[in-house]
């Protein structure tokens, strides 16, 4: 089949490989782009180890949390253009459905915009108002809340809006560790970890690495008797990679973020437990609209 450059651009955007090495492994797996992904990982061709979506709408995340630190919230709200993501009025509205999801803790986005808000109206009326007022289309796509008795939440939010993480923690020791979970939620929003620990990380997953990393020990060369091994020590840099607690910390690489909770258990009297956590990458997975600035501007004008 054909290959077109959009497809080769797509398959070097995700895996930093060459483009001839790109074409031939589009060629090779009929052009379909997941099979591409693993065909040059097993080569050895491929820069990254796992695919990121696309990060394309505009807007922000945004978060809220309750004064006694038990309750927090994140939500992503998209806009059609960065230009309004960074109007006043979209920063208001955003933060006023954040400090209502807080509040009201609707089950999901259905449910949130059929509640009302402080004036009677429910979130739906003004979203369609916002709507009109700033002349773009705007959508609330998803939000994480989490907390309660005996619970603490820590949110962190990147680059005024691009990333958005919640944490939430248990244990004798959490309550007064607020300072721990803003950093465990900034280092989620560096190192966007795959699972909170190997346990969590889906079987699929394991296998489809395990997979990968197989074909790749027998592409070295290397005796049979020696390619269990090779697996079971990659396996092992990929959970270290991809679940948070045994990823180094951003603040302290010499530490793991398990041994980092360990050390701050025993300073304030109880253990320090991560239950869940949430990151939202504003746009992950949305196509977005190409305009250059002075088109915005000038429909901004209209």
């Amino acid at each position: 089949m054909a290959i077109t450059a959009n497809q080769v651009k797509e398959l070097r955007t995700q895996t930093g490989a060459g483009m001839m090495d790109c074409k031939k492994a589009l060629q090779e797996t009929g052009g379909d782009l997941a099979k591409a992904v693993d065909f040059l990982r097993e080569k050895g061709l491929a820069a990254a180890a796992k695919k990121a979506g696309r990060i394309a709408a505009e807007g922000a995340v945004v978060a809220a949390q309750s004064s006694d630190g038990t309750t927090g919230c994140i939500v992503e709200v998209n806009s059609e253009t960065d230009f309004v993501a960074k109007n006043d009025l979209f920063r208001t509205f955003a933060a006023a459905v954040a400090e209502h999801i807080l509040a009201h803790n609707p089950a999901d986005v259905t449910a949130l915009l059929a509640q009302p808000m402080a004036d009677g109206r429910p979130v739906a009326d003004h979203v369609t108002e916002q709507i009109t007022t700033i002349g773009e289309n705007l959508a609330i796509r998803r939000f994480a809340r989490y907390g309660g008795t005996g619970k603490v939440a820590a949110t962190y939010i990147h680059m005024q809006g691009k990333i958005g993480v919640l944490v939430e923690m248990e244990g004798a020791g959490a309550a007064r560790a607020v300072e721990v979970g803003r950093d465990i939620a900034m280092h989620i929003a560096a190192s966007n970890p795959l699972a909170l620990s190997r346990a969590d990380v889906p079987a699929a997953e394991v296998e489809h690495e395990r997979q990968i990393y197989t074909v790749q020990a027998r592409e070295s060369g290397k005796p049979e008797k020696v390619i269990d091994k090779m697996v079971t020590g990659r396996l092992e840099k990929f959970f270290a990679a991809s679940c948070l607690l045994e990823q180094p910390f951003v603040k302290d690489p010499d530490l793991t973020v398990h041994q980092l909770l360990a050390a701050r258990a025993k300073e304030l009297g109880g253990p320090i437990v991560i239950t869940r956590f949430t990151r939202f990458a504003l746009g992950e997975g949305l196509e977005k609209r190409h305009e250059d600035f002075a088109s915005e501007v000038a429909a901004q004008l209209r």
